[in-house]
């Protein structure tokens, strides 16, 4: 035995649970999808915003309410070793955004529309379509307090339902209004005074909440409290002619363009922050029904966080479950395929063929050329079946007999009506752009 083979070799690491490698098999999906949504808020008049993975917990902790599950159970908060800051990794988007626009003062101008692509990142038990880490397209219109700009916003998600192949029917729109904090007062006082009539069906994480937060113990999943739940008294006959006539109006608007939509009374949004317009979109395409993009209007969050009054609307939507979502409706996702790949026999054609490719890529090709595995070049054989399964749709070779007579022979993979010829390596670049073209 050589002493080589002698060391032990340490045990293989993995990913911590829940959060998920993208491999290249899955990543064309993602960047598909990413395409799409650049090219929608391009439409829409969206900017593009980054704000950091980590944030005072102060921030949420004020933001989103310290009695949700999202700040009791689940963010992943930590302590800076080197200074003792209170420090989390984002849980949601939206207060960070809203943290930054407040520190950079961003709004001086006037209202701002803007969009992230965001990690974030929940401690729960993960499950399909519910991880650790997962990702999600975040979309705030900030400064504008208008009914048109949350109708503006759902519609923003039916284009990109659309736009992604989705059939109308593969979702629902489920829409609310929560009023304004004074309504919700008078609603939250009697959801108080109903639960504790009924204190003893209530589980024990209802009656944590009776008095802090009941308007979540109508989230409850509990089967037990269902009859109550739905018996609870209804937000909606708790708002004044304001907050109607802001639903009203925001529904007109999605009447005008033949939206459908279901007013759900019980449906609340999982952050503290949201008044007037809240909105669901919900599957049933994957098993039980699942939110896969909700949101709603925030207009307190700025003052909250320490800012001036600013009213706001934005939405998010998960990818993870955009994507299982597109599978499930059987949505075929374009291959990133190159469109040549360059069969190299052997060492002698390699400078030929490194030249050749990269003036193909300057024309605007994509060109996948093989590579040696060790010293050898592989067979003819073997290269054409790689060339085959990289999806190209043609092959260049670089035949030594071709490089002599200072040619490449084009042959088509994907296009049985295209002959197979020489082409002098002095038109290659020519053929790639009229390629490129047609």
């Amino acid at each position: 035995m050589t002493e080589q083979a002698k060391i032990k070799r340490p045990e293989p690491l993995q990913a911590v649970k829940g959060m998920n490698d993208i491999l290249p098999a899955d990543s064309v999906r993602w960047e598909w999808f990413e395409a799409k949504v650049r090219a929608l808020m391009a439409r829409y008049g969206y900017a593009n915003v980054r704000t950091p993975i980590v944030e005072p917990t102060a921030l949420f902790v004020r933001g989103l309410g310290e009695v949700t599950d999202i700040v009791e159970k689940e963010m992943y908060s930590f302590e800076d070793a080197m200074n003792g800051d209170k420090l989390t990794l984002r849980p949601e988007a939206t207060a960070g955004i809203v943290r930054a626009m407040i520190e950079h003062n961003t709004l001086y101008n006037g209202p701002l529309r803007v969009w992230s692509h965001v990690a974030l990142f929940r401690h729960e038990r993960p499950q399909k379509g519910r991880y650790r880490q997962f990702h999600q397209i975040d979309v705030e219109a900030l400064g504008l307090a208008g009914p048109d700009v949350d109708a503006e916003q759902i519609l923003m998600c039916r284009a990109l339902l659309r736009d992604l192949g989705l059939a109308d029917t593969d979702l629902r729109l489920e829409l609310n209004s929560l009023g304004q904090p004074a309504e919700r007062r008078a609603h939250r006082a009697a959801l108080i005074g109903h639960f504790e009539a009924h204190a003893e069906v209530l589980d024990d994480d209802a009656k944590r909440r009776l008095h802090s937060n009941p308007l979540r113990i109508l989230d409850s999943k509990n089967p037990l409290m269902q009859p109550v739940v739905e018996a609870a008294p209804e937000l909606m006959d708790f708002l004044g002619p304001e907050s109607l006539a802001h639903l009203n109006a925001v529904r007109a608007a999605l009447d005008a363009v033949g939206l459908s939509y279901r007013i759900n009374p019980r449906l609340v949004r999982g952050m503290d922050y949201y008044n007037l317009t809240v909105f669901e979109w919900v599957t049933d395409r994957l098993g039980l029904p699942l939110t896969v993009c909700g949101g709603g209007r925030y207009d307190d969050l700025f003052e909250q966080l320490g800012g001036k009054p600013t009213r706001a609307v934005g939405w998010g939507m998960g990818i993870e479950r955009m994507l299982l979502l597109l599978e499930e409706c059987g949505i075929q996702v374009p291959q990133n395929s190159p469109d040549v790949f360059a069969v190299v026999p052997s060492a002698a054609a390699m400078a030929a063929a490194v030249a050749t490719c990269e003036a193909l890529r300057s024309a605007g090709l994509s060109v996948l050329m093989h590579a040696a595995g060790g010293e050898s070049w592989g067979s003819m054989k073997t290269q054409f079946k790689r060339a085959d399964a990289s999806g190209a749709r043609f092959a260049l070779v670089f035949g030594d007999d071709e490089l002599a007579r200072g040619e490449v022979t084009l042959k088509a993979l994907r296009d049985a009506g295209v002959a197979q010829r020489c082409l002098p390596l002095a038109e290659t670049a020519r053929w790639a752009t009229e390629l490129r073209t047609a």
